[in-house]
């Protein structure tokens, strides 16, 4: 057991020493803290270099001028991502301690279960994750104190020209854990490769600014940007994640196209 725990150490630390070994001595972060890597690094520059494009090189192309948030409002979803960033960094250290002492039911390698489980443990990893985001989102607005004290630090930003891919991390901080916690949470009952679960926590990164850049995806059933847009302006919609089917499932599904529609009658 001690073999198979230390290869998830040599892992962790593998991924620490890849991003943060040339920026900072060793003796700075060791033991290595994974929840500090692709933080501040991936917000920053993912968010800038797809606002780059989409508002200035692509610009009146994907959004018309009115619906480009102002430069103010964009550094003000910064400095509101970046406060919390600290915060949202304890929960992927916490996840990793669990993992690194045994109390998850990760794998190491895809060939200690086989591809074919490894994909049937992926489908309910994914399906678990997708409903307990739901569920934390939707008790974020049904809730009163939970709204009021956590969530509408988020929910400021609604309408076109105040939504940005820097509002997409730009929440309370225990708001944004809150809405994490079902990924650790599937840590603990269903196998996961653990490298892959990194790599969906990376991936939601990028996601949830995806989401906010008020661009339509038109890619059923994905839960894309032009889906989330209605959920910030109506505030009682489209509380997925990845696809519409929680959304659709519990009677709290509206469509963009029959959005659209409704506009122009």
């Amino acid at each position: 057991m001690g073999e198979y725990l230390q290869e998830f150490m040599d892992e962790t630390t593998w991924y620490n020493h890849l991003v943060l070994g040339n920026l900072f001595p060793t003796k700075h972060w060791d033991p290595p803290p994974m929840s500090c890597k692709l933080g501040c690094e991936t917000t920053l520059g993912s968010g800038f270099l797809w606002c780059f494009y989409i508002y200035y090189l692509k610009r009146n192309v994907y959004l018309p001028n009115d619906a480009i948030p102002s430069n103010k409002a964009m550094l003000l979803q910064i400095y509101v991502a970046m406060k919390a960033m600290p915060w949202y960094r304890a929960l992927p250290t916490l996840s990793e301690y669990m993992v690194e002492n045994g109390w998850t039911k990760c794998y190491v390698r895809i060939s200690d279960v086989g591809w074919l489980m490894h994909a049937v443990y992926l489908f309910i990893y994914l399906a678990f994750v997708e409903f307990g985001i739901y569920r934390m989102h939707r008790e974020l607005h049904d809730i009163n104190p939970l709204y009021k004290y956590l969530h509408a630090t988020h929910h400021i930003y609604n309408k076109q020209n105040t939504l940005s891919p820097f509002a997409g991390l730009a929440f309370h901080p225990l708001d944004g854990i809150l809405q994490a916690v079902p990924h650790v949470i599937a840590l603990l009952i269903i196998p996961t490769h653990f490298r892959t679960h990194i790599g969906l926590i990376f991936l939601g990164g990028i996601w949830t600014k995806n989401i906010h850049d008020c661009i339509h995806g038109n890619l059923w059933p994905i839960m894309g940007a032009d889906y989330h847009t209605i959920h910030h302006t109506t505030y009682r919609h489209n509380y997925g994640h990845y696809t519409i089917w929680m959304n659709w499932m519990f009677g709290t599904l509206r469509d963009p196209v029959d959005d659209e529609g409704k506009k122009t009658m």
